[in-house]
């Protein structure tokens, strides 16, 4: 998972940003009226600095007109026009007012722009999760194998979050402070062009000092990220594996490599902070330089009589605001380097190509008897490692068929082919004579019910963990279900029974409580084709009787695969196949492939050696 995170991300990538504006394009409205909002904003901020040099010019310290810069010069014929010849304290009154309605006006923009912008962005980021969600629904297990939890919930949540950032503040920034920028720079040349050149002999030392402080600052926000990554991964595993850690006494060897990894995860933060600690000072200092000139060469000025003392202290005013944003550049670019590197991670994610899909005309399904046939399989999860080999079978409706073997033989593996979780290489797979790739896969996989060893609950009550709220359920059919599995007895003992509510993945139930909601699940859903998956290996001797007793109503007038490794529970089976290395070496009912004396036999034989073998 580190080393994807580790993705650096072009400053600007066109393909990826129009596919990002692809998702803009609908909110282009938002946009629309952020836009003038924050260039009325900016130009609102240049009037505030501004009013305080007119204050001075024209009334706190009187000038020659001839004297007056553009700006003061076009407010006192304003002022001229309406034939309003102020006091000074009325004057006074009128600035300060006016200074006091800028502040309040700024506010009111500022608000509205962010919450525009970030009621657009969070419109996007709802639009981009779904389509992410869906991509995983579609996606196939395959891909589930190969790609661990963490790094798929970070695309939908971390990566995410990344690009709304750059939507909304990184966007927000960007365009005012190109805004302020150029509006300060024009104001400044208007009032004093000489000052303005002035002011720009600092602006090299200004610019090398955010590009270093951006390079490295960058480096280091990538070591953290990386080093969360792995402090996250750690952390999971081991909350998760708790029971295992103190069961043999791990304590103190997990907590000495948790403590290399946490002492890794301060030393990148560490010389993080270095960066700042020297940035800031030394924008300071610069700033301080800048501030500096102005006051020299605009005192020179002063005694000149070339400038004006509101000039001056306009050119003060303005020069720390034109700062601002030449520092901020550094910040806008790790934003839009951390988005491109995301946006590059989502956008890989949904390409990834669908491989399981339905036909384009899908086979009409009326009502399926349950027949089931392999006829010359060959599977294997990556390149040719094959799992099945030239499997052959053919199941008749109604039949139980058990399938055995030693771990690995490819048991599991014929469930997940039946139900197009992955595609078979060679051969093809065939429900009542059809082809189960021209079946719709939704329709497909209705017809199977499946019980697994390990049992999965959601959060959330029991009577949606048996429907998983299939609104063709009804509540009696749950309620039968329950009953006939024996899940009933144990779910009437809770304080609110059926709308018990569950604990992730119902760890406040035993092993065998879950197992039977599970059967209750099954059953509820009515299947033509069940799959027992291990279904009773780890639940206890009383709870098995129970599941026995279930399974014989379960399976009734029911196509039926059972996976097992305890023979006890497969004996009944019409037929038993025998897997080994991917093959099918022996099939038949108990007794006769007992009387085989072959793989089957050694099996039992393993299972029941204090037992006399009987072949009758």
């Amino acid at each position: 998972m580190a080393s994807e995170e580790e993705v650096k991300g072009k400053l600007y990538d066109g393909v990826l940003t129009k596919r990002l504006l692809g998702y803009v394009h609908p909110y282009i409205k938002y946009i629309a009226i952020a836009v003038p909002l924050i260039t009325f904003n900016s130009i609102v901020e240049l009037i505030g600095l501004n009013i305080t040099m007119m204050a001075v010019d024209l009334y706190l310290k009187p000038i020659a007109e001839s004297q007056l810069n553009f700006i003061s010069r076009l407010l006192q014929q304003s002022f001229k026009l309406l034939d309003w010849n102020p006091s000074i304290s009325e004057a006074l009154l009128f600035f300060t007012g006016l200074y006091l309605l800028v502040v309040i006006l700024g506010f009111v923009l500022s608000y509205l722009q962010v919450v525009i912008l970030n009621t657009m962005g969070q419109h996007i980021m709802y639009d981009m999760r779904k389509e992410i969600f869906t991509q995983f629904q579609k996606l196939p297990l395959q891909f589930y194998d190969q790609n661990p939890v963490g790094r798929l919930i970070t695309r939908l949540t971390t990566d995410v979050s990344s690009l709304n950032e750059l939507m909304t503040s990184g966007f927000v920034a960007l365009v005012s402070d190109v805004l302020t920028l150029v509006g300060i720079l024009t104001f400044l040349f208007l009032v004093n062009w000489q000052l303005a050149l002035a002011i720009l002999l600092v602006l090299p030392m200004m610019i090398g000092v955010t590009a270093w402080f951006r390079k490295n600052a960058s480096v280091g926000f990538r070591k953290v990220r990386v080093k969360i990554a792995l402090l996250n991964s750690f952390l999971q595993e081991h909350i998760m594996g708790m029971a295992i850690v103190q069961l043999f006494n791990r304590e103190k060897r997990e907590f000495e490599q948790f403590k290399t990894i946490n002492d890794e995860h301060r030393q990148v933060n560490i010389e993080t902070i270095f960066y700042y600690a020297v940035f800031y000072p030394a924008i300071g200092w610069v700033s301080a330089l800048g501030t500096a000139v102005i006051v020299w060469y605009g005192g020179l000025q002063i005694l000149e009589g070339t400038l004006t003392l509101g000039a001056l202290i306009f050119f003060i005013q303005a020069t720390q605001r034109f700062y601002e944003p030449i520092m901020d550049l550094s910040e806008k670019y790790n934003i839009l380097q951390a988005a491109m590197a995301s946006a590059e991670r989502i956008f890989s994610l949904l390409d990834t190509p669908i491989t399981i899909i339905s036909p384009e005309k899908p086979y009409k399904t009326t009502k399926i008897k349950g027949a089931i046939e392999f006829r010359n399989v060959w599977f294997a999860y990556q390149d040719e490692n094959w799992i099945l080999k030239d499997l052959s079978f053919k199941i008749e409706p109604g039949q139980s068929i058990a399938i055995v073997g030693h771990t690995g033989a490819g048991k599991t593996t014929i469930s997940s082919l039946l139900m197009r979780f992955y595609d078979i290489q060679k051969g093809q797979i065939f429900i009542d004579g059809v082809d189960i790739k021209e079946f719709d896969l939704k329709e497909l996989r209705q017809i199977f019910g499946v019980v697994l060893q390990d049992v999965f609950l959601f959060s959330g009550d029991i009577a949606t963990n048996i429907t998983l709220g299939d609104k063709n359920i009804t509540e009696q059919n749950m309620l039968d279900a329950a009953k006939q599995v024996h899940a009933d007895k144990f779910i009437s003992e809770l304080k609110n029974t059926y709308k018990s509510e569950l604990n992730e993945r119902g760890s406040t139930l035993s092993v065998g409580q879950r197992q039977l909601l599970s059967f209750a699940r099954a059953l509820a859903f009515n299947p033509r084709v069940l799959i027992l998956d291990e279904a009773t290996s780890s639940v206890d001797t009383e709870t098995e009787l129970l599941i026995r007793d279930a399974v014989k109503t379960l399976l009734a007038g029911r196509t039926s695969l059972i996976i097992a490794h305890r023979l006890s529970t497969i004996q009944s089976a019409d037929k038993i196949m025998v897997m080994h290395k991917g093959q099918l070496r022996e099939m038949g009912n108990h007794q006769e492939l007992l009387a085989k004396r072959g793989i089957y036999y050694k099996l039992y034989q393993l299972q029941y050696r204090e037992e006399p073998v009987s072949t009758r």
